[in-house]
């Protein structure tokens, strides 16, 4: 089994193929985008972003690195693995991280193919450059994109499976690259997920349910699968719980009250509720 760069990038400011010359990826009317020293490259123009440094910040990138490394979240991970090797198709496939991060989910993706003998081309985009710039390093057989999922820069109907974790689904997008009967599989929050720790900093808990589905449907997706991963963690000390909120909306979302009584806890166990959906595309 192998790993593939990908070979069916397209343009992000008009669309066409790209083809790779030596360390630029080029297209016919003369676009060009230079290859990283560290292996990635930035398919996100200047006029599309929406601020100076889009999306994560270093500081919650390597947050993010150190909790997931340190395995809490490792459950999620082999459920996915699992779910990812049941519904893609044949030997020869393309999946595509779609807000792949840092790189974690991608990499324990990139594991299972090798094991399960699949050839494959896997790419994962960010429209933050420092949570690719991590994820290059992290592995340097994936294709790591800077890009949006409102314009993944990938060429129609080319992709097998996109994961979107915790992420901002973009229903048209998906199905513009998906090829017909390709899979879209969206991992979200339960509601109980990190109960404990949203108690400590919110005054009013709501458990609201994952994100529905309406606009899915209307792109011509149909749910063939829904499953749950309920489980209690180890315990997280102070370091680690500090790294969950920075990676988080929730230190963002928290009054200053709430901050401060989460710097406080020394340890604590928290829930994790997350629930699978797999959507089909329809031929």
């Amino acid at each position: 089994m192998q790993l593939n760069k990908a070979t069916h990038l397209a343009c992000p400011l008009d669309g066409l193929p790209l083809a790779l010359d030596e360390r630029q990826w080029r297209c016919a009317n003369g676009h060009s985008f230079d290859i990283a020293r560290q292996g990635y490259v930035n398919l996100l123009p200047v006029q599309n972003k929406k601020s100076r440094e889009p999306g994560d910040s270093s500081a919650m990138v390597e947050a993010r690195r150190r909790f997931l490394d340190a395995g809490f979240y490792l459950p999620i991970a082999e459920q996915l693995k699992a779910l990812a090797l049941h519904c893609l198709p044949g030997a020869d496939v393309c999946v595509l991280d779609a807000g792949c991060g840092e790189g974690y989910y991608l990499d324990q993706i990139s594991q299972a193919l090798i094991e399960s003998g699949h050839d494959a081309t896997l790419i994962g985009l960010d429209i933050a450059k420092p949570a690719i710039i991590a994820a290059a390093r992290r592995n340097k057989h994936i294709t790591w994109l800077v890009a949006s999922n409102n314009n993944p820069a990938v060429l129609p109907a080319t992709v097998d499976m996109i994961l979107c974790m915790f992420g901002f689904p973009v229903y048209p997008a998906f199905a513009r690259i998906l090829k017909p009967g390709g899979r879209l599989l969206l991992v979200d929050a339960g509601p109980e997920h990190l109960l404990e720790l949203r108690e400590v900093i919110y005054p009013e808990v709501r458990k609201s349910p994952p994100s529905a589905l309406d606009k899915a449907l209307e792109m011509g997706f149909e749910l063939i699968d829904s499953q749950a991963l309920h489980y209690r963690t180890n315990e997280l000390n102070q370091t680690q719980i500090a790294d969950l909120l920075v990676m988080t909306p929730h230190l963002y979302r928290a009054s200053h009250a709430g901050k401060e009584a989460a710097a406080q806890l020394e340890r604590i166990h928290l829930t994790v509720d997350v629930v699978f959906r797999v959507l089909e595309k329809k031929s």
